[in-house]
């Protein structure tokens, strides 16, 4: 062999590649039909995973403004009697139960006491002028930042001057400024009437939420914790704990250790689980991450069964176009074709349908995913509810392929070999 001739260079062969595309085009109706099931396997696993992660980007969003290691605590009543006391006995926090807890704690990076005036979830009327709006305030101190995300849009936030000489300043949302301010004037320097308490606006905030969480973020408006308390006679009382826990512990245990502090400081029972509410951000996240993992993995069970269902179909289909062809196997054989060239026949063909209906249905998967996140982004915030931005991921796709790719090249092997099967004389005879 010449050196001209040891020089072999692979070339693909466009010859055999029209003639899969020619056989499946001859049956139009016969290849739509059972390559229809692969398609819609791909699909429904690409939309299903799209649709769970959309829930579960609402879901997170919500609490997207909340460092994942905090905790939120009330008082209630106690359950149990202890050291005297009665059970019922109504349980209230100081400043000086939260400086113990602080002192005392070792898995807590920050205390954030909060007061909110009205309430839970009340809201009171605050005036500029003849303006007059409704709106949450709270009292709070510049840890509580470092739990509750706020992007500042202008000003300043609190800061620990302003805890230190109770100055009676606010911070106040972007829908607080909105409705207490006109468009062309700034906030900044002007003040706000709290139930007869003036308090000058030193920074507008806005919210990393949505919906009517972030609603209920930019109506609101806050004020230094001590100035709160003086200016609305609540002495040294708390009305709740915002904690952010050391990123090593986990939250049950540090949880477990703060109610603890607090159940010996207060004589409260320590078996007594009523005596204090309280939720963790970590516990949600990990909530949320077990239901949706859960969610994912049935979205690929049911996808991965309408995809094997497909892929049986074409099977079955490719055993009947093998019953069909065999004169013309049978042909094939006696001009000399080896078994290995029926069998590359058989399998491309069965993998050319299968990889053709796959791609259909992914890519129509895909732009089904992107335009129910185009109508999301087209809809007001608070209407989306807790489904936002759905999306699949490159991998997820590019793995379903995968898949439904190894899956076709089983399912051509058997209609390769009951092809190579036939004798090429009895083949010819078939009519």
């Amino acid at each position: 062999m010449n050196k001209r001739q040891g020089n072999i260079r692979w070339r693909p062969d466009w010859d055999g590649f029209l003639e899969l595309v020619q056989v499946l085009v001859q049956r139009p109706l016969r290849t739509a039909l059972s390559g229809l099931g692969v398609g819609w396997g791909l699909f429904m696993i690409i939309i299903t995973i799209g649709s769970a992660n959309g829930l579960q980007n609402g879901v997170s969003q919500d609490l997207g403004d909340r460092a994942k290691n905090s905790m939120f605590m009330w008082t209630q009543s106690t359950s149990k009697a202890y050291k005297g006391f009665q059970r019922g006995r109504p349980i209230e926090l100081t400043i000086g139960d939260v400086e113990y807890l602080a002192a005392n704690s070792q898995t807590l990076d920050a205390v954030a006491p909060q007061n909110q005036l009205g309430g839970w979830r009340g809201s009171n009327n605050v005036t500029r002028g003849i303006k007059t709006g409704a709106f949450t305030v709270f009292g709070e101190f510049p840890a509580q930042l470092k739990i509750e995300a706020r992007p500042l849009r202008s000003g300043r936030h609190i800061n620990d001057r302003d805890i230190e000489e109770n100055r009676k300043i606010a911070v106040i949302g972007e829908r607080v400024r909105e409705i207490l301010f006109t468009s062309d004037e700034n906030p900044i320097g002007g003040s706000v009437r709290i139930n007869g308490v003036n308090f000058t606006v030193v920074g507008v905030f806005g919210s990393l939420r949505s919906g009517e969480d972030a609603e209920e973020d930019l109506q609101s408006i806050r004020i230094p914790f001590t100035a709160f308390n003086q200016a609305f006679h609540r002495g040294d009382d708390v009305g709740w704990l915002c904690l952010l826990f050391n990123e090593s512990v986990h939250a049950d245990s540090a949880a477990a250790e703060v109610m603890s502090i607090l159940k010996s400081r207060l004589s409260i029972h320590p078996d007594d689980d009523r005596a204090f509410g309280h939720w963790t951000v970590a516990k949600e996240f990990e909530e949320i991450q077990t239901v949706f993992s859960a969610i994912r993995g049935v979205s690929f069970v049911f996808g991965g069964l309408a995809l094997l269902a497909g892929i049986i179909g074409i099977m079955n289909i490719m055993l009947i176009t093998v019953r069909e062809r065999t004169n013309e196997l049978g042909v094939r054989r006696a001009l000399g074709a080896t078994p290995g060239v029926i069998i590359r026949q058989i399998m491309g063909e069965t993998l050319l349908l299968t990889v053709l209906f796959g791609l259909v249905g992914a890519i129509l998967g895909v732009a089904s995913i992107e335009a129910i996140d185009a109508l999301l982004e087209s809809m007001p915030a608070m209407d989306g509810g807790s489904f936002r931005n759905p999306e699949v991921s490159i991998e997820i796709v590019v793995q379903s392929l995968a898949i439904m790719i190894a899956m076709g090249a089983i399912a051509g092997v058997l209609p390769a070999f009951r092809a190579v099967s036939i004798r090429p004389v009895e083949a010819i005879r078939t009519e």
